[in-house]
C-alpha cells in the first residue's frame, strides 16, 4: 500500500481570489474539478508538491458542512487530502492507532473516502480516499492564464503534540521523516511533498496551519507579485510565503 499527500483544500465563499492566486501568480494549471452533493471543487497543479483545491458551497441541505465552516472562519484551509491505494487496509491501520474515522463512505468504487476528525489530526481536517481515475474535466472559464511555472515547497503546520503528529503522518499516513528535532520536523513524500511540523503550545484543537512556501525556478518573484499574493492570500485566510 502506498500513501500520498496529494492536495491542501481550502474553503471559499468564491473562486476568483483563489485562481488569481494560485493560478495567474503561482503557475497553478487546472487539474481536474466538478460538482459534489452541496460544493464544487477544483484543482490545480504545479511544477512539484501537493496540488490546492478551492471549495466553494452550492446550497442545499449537502452544503452544510462548508456553510458553517465558512460561517465560523471564513475563507481558509479547510483540509490535507493524502490518496491511497488501499482505504480499507488504510482504515485498519488508523483504528490501530488509536483514531476513529469519521464521515466512512466506501460505497463509491470509483472514490472512496473517511476523514480524521481535527481533535484526532492535530488541528485540521484529514481525508483519506482511494480514487479510481482522476476526473476528465474542462478547466473553469474564469481560470486566468498562468503565471511562470512554481513549485509548492511546503506546508507548515503547528501543533502543540510534535512527536504524536509526527507518528501520524509518518506511521500511518506513510511521511519519510526527512528532518527529525526536538521543536521543528520535516516529513516528505514523492513528488516534493513536504510538511514541517512545529511544536507550539496552546493551539485550538491543538495545532493550526501556519503558511505554505512557492518558489519559482526562472526567476524571482516581483515587488508587485509579492504585494498581490499577500493581498489575495489575506482574503483566502492562508499565509503564502514567496521563496527567493
Amino acid at each position: 500500500m502506498t500513501t500520498t499527500l496529494d492536495h491542501l483544500s481550502i474553503g471559499t465563499p468564491g473562486l476568483a481570489d483563489g485562481w488569481q492566486l494560485f493560478g495567474g501568480i503561482l503557475g497553478g494549471t487546472w487539474y481536474e474539478g466538478e460538482n459534489s452533493p452541496g460544493f464544487w471543487w477544483g484543482q490545480l497543479k504545479f511544477a512539484a508538491g501537493p496540488k490546492i483545491e478551492l471549495m466553494t458551497p452550492t446550497g442545499g441541505p449537502d452544503a452544510a458542512f462548508l456553510e458553517r465552516f465558512l460561517a465560523a472562519r471564513g475563507a481558509a484551509p479547510h483540509h490535507f487530502n493524502f490518496l491511497v491505494t488501499d482505504i480499507a487496509d488504510t482504515l485498519v491501520r488508523i483504528r490501530a492507532f488509536g483514531i476513529e474515522p469519521v464521515g466512512v463512505n466506501l460505497a463509491d468504487p470509483a472514490w472512496k473516502e473517511a476523514f480524521l476528525h481535527p481533535r484526532d489530526a492535530h488541528g485540521i481536517v484529514i481525508q483519506v480516499a482511494q480514487q479510481d481515475s482522476p476526473v476528465v474535466s474542462e478547466p473553469p472559464r474564469e481560470l486566468p492564464e498562468p503565471g511562470p511555472a512554481a513549485r509548492f515547497d511546503l506546508i507548515e503546520h503547528h501543533v502543540g503534540d510534535l512527536d504524536g503528529a509526527v507518528r501520524l503522518f509518518s506511521e500511518v499516513l506513510d511521511g519519510q521523516v526527512d528532518k527529525p528535532g526536538t521543536e521543528t520536523a520535516e516529513l516528505t513524500w514523492p513528488g516534493g511533498k513536504r510538511l514541517r511540523l512545529v511544536r507550539e503550545e496552546g493551539l485550538p484543537l491543538g495545532g493550526a496551519l501556519h503558511h505554505i512556501r512557492f518558489s519559482r525556478a526562472a526567476g524571482p518573484f516581483s515587488a508587485a507579485d509579492r504585494e498581490r499574493t499577500a493581498e489575495l492570500a489575506n482574503r483566502l485566510g492562508v499565509t503564502v510565503e514567496l521563496a527567493g
